[in-house]
């Protein structure tokens, strides 16, 4: 891996580069998505069959695209009974975490007859996307699912892309209905994404889309935002590693690697203040992309946006952390809570030299679907909230309102909005015409 000495022209430098992995930045895929998107919406089923032959090879209809019962007791026997025990013991671990994360209604009832609160409302209805064709995606579907079973969603509506067979992954599907799932459709692209937002006569309208895809499925997220809710446009995954003299460079290594193996836009940065642990690093990495599947990847995305930052002290390579608000971050330092409270934006943070990113990935609870390319600024992991939404709850009594009556035309009359001062006022005109 590069080595490259932390100044504000390397910082400003690898911010432009890794914001031009923004899954916004691909005009060119645009006009695409939209077309799918629109004759989707304007002919249903018609279109999502036919663009599922298209690009899937996979015939479906009306009787054939919902997956059964019987198809999802098929795939609960073809699955490795120790992969089935693994995938019960961290959804466990993420309902167990994401339940601490329910929130209640609340009323504050005040002595004049004034009544103010908040009513937490489940969405009635999720589209959960998860990856699929190619390989499986158990975690996804876990991370995803979980949340909004935990919230008390009453319909969960997962797409998937089928295989060659026609078939969904019988592992995607265990853990669906581990999840608690209420219903699977083997589609996906954009065209999965727009039957859920607009519904068809085979899948019905959802009030929210999250889940993770291709470039295509984030662009028709986008698309359909608005007409209903988004978790978020996800971008290519990231890792960054605050590290100091007292890391294992082993550790660091293959640490970075676990993220620079997803894609060729992935990034992996380790900020580290130890100039010695930067060189052991780096021929670590070269040591474990030999041996590695997927090689060539890992050798283009490091190419692409693999970094070592030698910085001057923790002080610069936090404030460098924070800038590039990474979608993970790893800190192995001698003192890493220390560290960890001076980070304001990651997605999630790993502390210590034995709680690598992995451990987020599959297992530990917390969620990972993470705000990426910058957004961990202003978003947040994928949580119990995003499967809510609230309502302001009001009650004034007569009394409580008299009290501020007068007050509140004059505002609404500052305005000149003078119907919703009158709105006001013909509650108490015959009093005043006393």
């Amino acid at each position: 891996m590069r080595i490259v000495r932390l100044d504000e022209r390397t910082r400003e430098d690898i911010l432009e580069g890794l914001l031009k992995r923004d899954p916004n930045n691909y005009p060119q895929y645009e006009e695409t998505v939209q077309e799918i998107v629109e004759t989707v919406r304007a002919k249903g089923d018609e279109a999502l069959f036919a663009y599922t032959e298209r690009f899937d090879k996979v015939k479906v209809d009306g009787g054939n695209i919902r997956v059964t019962d019987e198809e999802v007791q098929e795939a609960f026997e073809k699955v490795d009974p120790k992969l089935l025990s693994v995938m019960k013991k961290s959804m466990a671990n993420i309902k167990e975490y994401h339940q601490r994360q329910i929130r209640q209604s609340w009323f504050d009832t005040k002595p004049d007859g004034r009544i103010l609160g908040q009513k937490i409302t489940p969405l009635e209805r999720v589209g959960v996307y998860v990856p699929g064709g190619k390989a499986a995606y158990p975690s996804t579907v876990l991370m995803n699912v979980v949340p909004a079973e935990v919230a008390g969603v009453e319909h969960i509506v997962m797409v998937t892309p089928p295989g060659k067979d026609g078939k969904v992954d019988p592992v995607t599907l265990t853990a669906a209905h581990l999840a608690g799932v209420t219903e699977v459709y083997r589609v996906g692209g954009a065209q999965a994404i727009a039957a859920l937002a607009f519904g068809t006569r085979s899948i019905p309208r959802v009030a929210k889309i999250v889940g993770p895809g291709n470039i295509f499925v984030a662009l028709a997220k986008k698309a359909v935002y608005g007409h209903v809710s988004i978790d978020s446009i996800a971008g290519p995954s990231e890792i960054l590693v605050i590290a100091d003299e007292t890391a294992d460079p082993r550790y660091v290594a293959a640490d970075l690697l676990s993220q620079a193996e997803h894609d060729e836009l992935a990034s992996a940065i380790l900020i580290t203040t130890s100039m010695t642990l930067a060189e052991a690093v780096s021929k670590e990495v070269d040591g474990f992309v030999k041996d590695l599947s997927r090689k060539a990847i890992l050798e283009k995305s490091l190419e692409n946006y693999g970094y070592i930052l030698v910085a001057e002290d923790l002080m610069q390579a936090v404030e460098t952390a924070n800038a590039i608000a990474s979608e993970h971050l790893e800190i192995m330092t001698k003192a890493p809570f220390e560290v960890m409270t001076k980070i304001r934006n990651a997605g999630a943070i790993f502390i210590g030299p034995y709680s690598s990113e992995p451990l987020g990935d599959y297992f530990a609870g917390p969620n990972h679907v993470l705000p990426t390319n910058g957004t961990a600024k202003f978003f947040s992991p994928l949580g119990v909230d995003d499967f809510v939404k609230k309502s302001s709850v009001i009650y004034y009594s007569r009394e409580a309102l008299e009290k501020v009556h007068q007050e509140i035309q004059l505002f609404a009359a500052s305005e000149q909005l003078t119907a919703h001062a009158n709105s006001i006022k013909v509650r108490f005109e015959k009093k005043e015409a006393i």
